[in-house]
């Protein structure tokens, strides 16, 4: 299963995420399959690549609840929605 998850960068106490696309059995660390975004909570900053967010979204991968609650934020899923509506 693809879920789309938090990888952690950064140095100590200064930690940093993507938000990356991978294999639901893979290290938090790993490699990942596409990278999607980016989310920095010290700031609170938010990169997302809504297209491709929403792509990988349509084919079935799961968002972990850190990363739903991110993508809920910035209303992905409406767009999903959208897109499920039009190509019926």
């Amino acid at each position: 299963m693809i879920k789309l998850r938090l990888k952690r960068y950064g140095k100590k106490r200064e930690v940093s995420y993507r938000i990356v696309a991978m294999n639901s059995s893979s290290r938090r660390d790993g490699r990942p399959l596409e990278e999607l975004g980016f989310y920095n909570p010290r700031t609170d900053e938010t990169r997302l690549n809504v297209p491709a967010i929403v792509k990988r979204l349509q084919q079935g991968a799961q968002p972990t609840d850190t990363v739903r609650n991110l993508l809920t934020k910035a209303n992905v899923f409406e767009q999903v929605r959208a897109g499920n509506t039009t190509s019926e």
